[in-house]
C-alpha cells in the first residue's frame, strides 16, 4: 500500500510541490500575527504569494520557476522590501534546478543565488562587520543547498543506472534461458532421431523378415516378432527418458544412465538379430573417457549401423572397429553394400548430427563411398579434455 501511495504521489508533482509551498506559508503566520516584518499585512501577503506561488510547478518547470522566484527577490531587494520567510523559495528553486537539471544549469542557478546573496548583503546589512557575517552566512547556505542538490542528482543517476543494469541483466538472463532451452531442444531432437531411426529401422527389417518367413519358418518368424517387441520397448523407454525432461511439473524419478562404449556390444548384437552381418573389433587399450564422449561414440556407431540397415541393401557385411591411439579414438564403420547409390530423401539429419557431436570435442567425421564399393564412416574423437592455459 505504501508503494502504491508513493507511486501516486510521484505522478502528482504539482500537488506535492503545493504541500511544500504551504509549509513556507505556515512558517510566515507567526510573524504576520506579531507584525515582526515591518510591512503591512496586504503587502506581506502579496510578496509571499509572488514568491511561493511558482513553487507549485517547481519540479514541472524547474528553470522557469527559479527564474521567476529570483526576479521577484531581485525586485524586492531593489525596492528595499524587508526579507520574509517566503524568500526561502530561492533556495528551494536552486535545489530543484541543481537536482533535476544538468550540471551547467545547476551551476548557473548557484551563481544567480550567490549574486542575490551579495545584493541582499549590500542592501540590508548595516555595518561592515555585519556585511561580512551576513555574506558568509548566505554563501554557506547557498553552497550547502547546491551541494545537497548535486548529491541528490548523483544519487538519482546512480539509482537509474542500477535499475537499467538490473533490467538489462534480467533481459540477458531471459535470453540465456531461451538459448539454453533451444540448445536442449536441439539435443533432444538429435537424441530422438538416433533412437527412433535406429529402432524403427530394426523393427522394419524384422517385420519384413517375419512376413517372408511366416509361412515357411514359423520359428524364425516368432524370433523376429520377439525382436520387434523388445526393440519397441527399448525405443519407448528411451523416448520416455528424453521427453521426460520437457515435463515441467512432473517429479521425474531415477533415469537410466546414458549408453556408452560398454553398450556397443549389445548394440551390435541387436543389429545382428535383425539379420545384418556385423563384426565388432577393438584395437588398442581402451582409454578412460567422459560420459559425454562415450555417448558420442555410441551414437556415431548407432547412426552408421542404422544407415547400413536402411541403405546398404540385402546380404551386406558391416564391420565396426574402434582403434585407440595415445590421445584419440578412431571409429570406423564400413559396409560392402550399395549405400552410396541408395535413394536419399534429403530429410535425414544423421550425418549432420555426427559432425555436431564430434565437433563439440574437437574431432572430425568423414562419410563417403569406399573405393571398392560400399560406404564408410570414419570419425576421430580426442579422448582427453583440453585444458585452457
Amino acid at each position: 500500500m505504501v508503494a502504491s501511495v508513493w507511486d501516486w504521489l510521484r505522478r502528482k508533482k504539482p500537488l506535492v510541490d503545493a504541500f511544500y509551498a504551504a509549509q513556507v506559508l505556515l512558517m510566515s503566520l507567526p510573524g504576520i500575527l506579531a507584525g515582526a516584518y515591518g510591512i503591512q499585512t496586504p503587502r506581506f501577503l502579496m510578496w509571499t504569494a509572488a514568491l511561493t506561488g511558482p513553487l507549485i510547478l517547481r519540479r514541472t518547470f524547474p528553470r522557469t520557476v527559479f527564474t521567476a522566484v529570483a526576479l521577484v527577490s531581485c525586485v524586492q531587494c531593489v525596492l528595499q522590501v524587508p526579507t520574509i520567510p517566503a524568500n526561502l523559495a530561492v533556495l528551494m528553486g536552486l535545489y530543484t534546478v541543481t537536482a533535476g537539471c544538468s550540471f551547467r544549469w545547476g551551476l548557473a542557478a548557484a551563481l544567480v543565488a550567490e549574486l542575490g546573496a551579495g545584493m541582499a548583503t549590500y542592501r540590508y546589512a548595516a555595518s561592515a562587520d555585519h556585511r561580512r557575517t551576513t555574506f558568509l552566512m548566505l554563501t554557506v547556505l547557498v553552497a550547502g543547498v547546491y551541494v545537497l542538490g548535486l548529491h541528490m542528482r548523483t544519487r538519482r543517476a546512480y539509482l537509474r543506472s542500477v535499475e537499467e543494469r538490473a533490467e538489462r541483466l534480467e533481459r540477458e538472463r531471459d535470453n540465456e534461458v531461451k538459448v539454453a532451452m533451444a540448445a536442449e531442444r536441439a539435443r533432444i531432437a538429435r537424441e530422438l532421431h538416433d533412437v527412433v531411426a535406429h529402432n524403427v529401422s530394426v523393427i522394419v527389417v524384422q517385420a519384413d523378415g517375419a512376413s517372408y518367413a511366416i509361412d515357411t519358418d514359423v520359428g524364425r518368424a516368432r524370433q523376429a516378432l520377439d525382436t520387434i517387441s523388445s526393440t519397441g520397448r527399448l525405443a519407448l523407454a528411451e523416448m520416455r527418458r528424453l521427453l521426460g525432461v520437457l515435463r515441467e511439473d512432473d517429479d521425474a524419478g531415477a533415469f537410466a544412465p546414458q549408453p556408452g562404449v560398454a553398450e556397443l556390444a549389445d548394440l551390435v548384437e541387436q543389429v545382428r538379430a535383425s539379420g545384418l552381418a556385423v563384426t565388432y573389433e577393438v584395437d588398442g587399450v581402451p582409454a578412460a573417457m567422459s560420459q559425454g564422449r562415450q555417448l558420442t561414440v555410441f551414437r556415431i556407431v548407432q547412426e552408421a549401423l542404422t544407415n547400413a540397415l536402411k541403405h546398404a541393401g540385402p546380404r551386406v557385411n558391416v564391420s565396426v572397429r574402434l582403434r585407440y591411439a595415445d590421445d584419440a579414438l578412431e571409429i570406423r564403420v564400413e559396409d560392402d553394400g550399395r549405400g552410396a547409390a541408395a535413394f536419399d530423401d534429403g530429410r535425414g539429419h544423421g550425418l549432420a548430427g555426427m559432425r555436431e557431436r564430434v565437433a563439440v570435442y574437437g574431432g572430425g567425421v568423414r562419410a563417403a563411398p569406399r573405393p571398392g564399393g560400399g560406404f564408410e564412416v570414419v570419425a576421430t574423437l580426442p579422448v582427453r579434455e583440453e585444458v585452457a592455459a
